[in-house]
């Protein structure tokens, strides 16, 4: 694979506040896979549980603003997974972008958790979730 970029989980503050105002979108689930939002098509998220609150998220979307995209798909999907399991939120550990062939491929690790957890990229779960709707993005 090329283009390999890795989003450490501290100084990505910018990226949280435009994944919070430009959100994330919820879509039916049959609309899951292959949903277009924009130039975006979303192709897919394949989830992992790594350790009890732990979670790998392997997502995938293709076309002119996919790069961008794709991490925000992670954060939909780690953000839906979190409700899914009862949980109020989730905290970036990292996320790593790949793009091959036309697809770009984000490999990105979440805790969950009941309560607010300490670092610097925390997801509200539930307002994340709401974004996602907005804004056109599946979650899992």
């Amino acid at each position: 694979m090329t283009g390999r970029t890795t989003y450490p989980a501290g100084p990505v503050l910018g990226l949280l506040a435009a994944v919070q105002l430009s959100g994330c979108a919820v879509a039916a689930p049959e609309a899951e896979a292959g949903r277009m939002a924009g130039q975006t098509e979303y192709l897919g998220v394949e989830t992992r549980l790594l350790d009890g609150d732990l979670v790998n998220f392997f997502v995938s979307a293709k076309g002119d603003e996919a790069k961008k995209d794709v991490v925000a798909y992670a954060d939909c999907a780690a953000a839906q997974y979190a409700l899914i399991r009862g949980f109020g939120f989730a905290r970036h550990v990292r996320t790593n972008v790949a793009h091959e062939a036309g697809i770009w491929r984000a490999d990105a690790v979440y805790t969950i958790s009941p309560a607010l957890p300490e670092g610097l990229r925390k997801l509200d779960a539930e307002v994340v979730v709401a974004n996602c709707r907005d804004n056109g993005i599946p979650t899992v």
